[in-house]
């Protein structure tokens, strides 16, 4: 019997459009918990926009927050811990393909 392995590849591709704008009403969450956000030094507000990718991990605190009822605080706790994770395997990967 033949044993097939699967190998999965994660890529986190940076485009200029990460520097573009979104306006803070387009999101669709409360301007106080993204103002929260910022206070945690999660994202960074300008002039009430945000930049996209910041955005995006703004987008996942309020996913956690509903999906799995973790506070507000945690949720940006856990999002830094995410990308540490992601980066560290990132490094791995790196390192292995030496």
């Amino acid at each position: 019997m033949k044993k097939y392995y699967l190998e999965l590849y994660r890529h986190t591709l940076t485009t200029a459009d990460d520097e573009a704008l979104v306006d803070l009403e387009s999101l669709g969450v409360h301007p106080g918990i993204l103002e929260l956000l910022a206070e945690f030094g999660v994202i960074e507000l300008r002039q009430g926009r945000i930049r996209a990718d910041q955005a995006a991990r703004a987008e996942k605190i309020m996913r956690l927050r509903r999906n799995l009822g973790v506070n507000l605080p945690g949720a940006a706790i856990i999002l830094e811990l995410l990308e540490r994770i992601e980066e560290l395997q990132d490094q791995i990967e790196h390192l292995k393909r030496r």
